[in-house]
């Protein structure tokens, strides 16, 4: 069997594979060679790979090692198993949110540009999380990352799922939940149901003062309903990913008040490749003896 992956993928990520794994390297520039488009199974970490996917005649298994695949779903042929990396970045992305929500809830930006400003803000009152309802919404492996990570704090969580189940609502019950809820966290996956899901209605129904904290993706945010909450003092909020992204350097979003931004890093740790190479393995090893593969994509996600 021949795996397909990245140039850039060190050795010793893929040291244990079966001895009847061949692998092949694509490069981080410029299109793959005639012996990557003959893999069966690929791991896209750039777009031009996923771009390539169609071209692909043996193709059986595009696995990602990202949580989103939102950017190479597009290009996967009918019939081919894509799975995603559900797991991988549980950690990395639990802890930006609980940064977010601390950063909020400690005065963290007012308190650094008084200290830019060498002002001794004593008057300034830091919050507690203890106390405080968080939803999160897109209920899965990160989001059960995070509330183990809030439990300590007192925290009070609404969950919300595609699908409701036990202490797990569905999304219609998020008119109801919204106006509860101190702080949003948004953890969704990219899909033509979820684009666009947090509009202006959706910021109205939010708690006056209340954080949206968003790790999933930028378009999930109507950019224009958020900068208008934002103006209007009715909402904050912590973006890890915007719509457009990269966020241009003249645009509004990046002087709007009450908003803390970070350039999509959230998932990032120097455990990343680790993590998902351990799960490529698996995976390879899974395909090989014809056992089902883990986190395969239906329904988009």
């Amino acid at each position: 069997m021949r795996l397909a992956v990245a140039e850039d993928v060190r050795d010793v990520y893929l040291e244990g594979l079966p001895a009847e794994v061949e692998v092949v390297r694509f490069p981080l520039e410029g299109p793959p060679g005639p012996r990557v488009l003959e893999a069966e199974f690929v791991v896209p970490t750039r777009r031009v790979m996923a771009e390539a996917l169609k071209r692909m005649p043996r193709l059986e298994v595009v696995q990602t090692i990202s949580a989103g695949v939102d950017w190479v779903l597009p290009h996967v042929p009918q019939g081919v198993t894509l799975a995603d990396a559900r797991g991988v970045h549980d950690v990395a992305v639990s802890e930006w949110v609980l940064a977010a929500l601390l950063v909020w809830v400690k005065h963290l930006p007012e308190l650094f540009e008084h200290q830019r400003q060498a002002r001794w803000a004593a008057g300034l009152r830091p919050g507690e999380l203890a106390g405080r309802t968080v939803l999160i919404l897109g209920y899965g492996s990160i989001g059960r990352a995070v509330e183990a990570r809030l439990a300590p704090f007192g925290v009070r969580l609404l969950r919300v799922a595609r699908r409701p189940r036990a202490g797990v609502h569905g999304p219609d019950a998020l008119p109801e939940l919204l106006p509860r809820a101190d702080a949003v966290v948004l953890l969704l996956p990219l899909t033509p149901a979820s684009r666009g899901r947090v509009d202006a209605d959706f910021l109205a129904r939010m708690k006056p003062g209340a954080l949206l904290a968003n790790a999933g993706r930028g378009a999930l945010v109507d950019t224009s309903a958020l900068l208008e909450a934002l103006r209007a003092g009715r909402v904050r909020a912590a973006l890890d990913v915007t719509d457009p992204e990269p966020l241009p350097a003249d645009h509004p979003l990046w002087r709007a008040p009450g908003v803390w931004i970070t350039p999509h890093l959230a998932g990032s740790s120097p455990q990343l490749r680790a993590r998902g190479f351990a799960l490529v393995r698996a995976q390879v090893a899974r395909y090989l003896e014809g056992l089902p593969l883990f986190n395969v994509v239906n329904e988009g996600y």
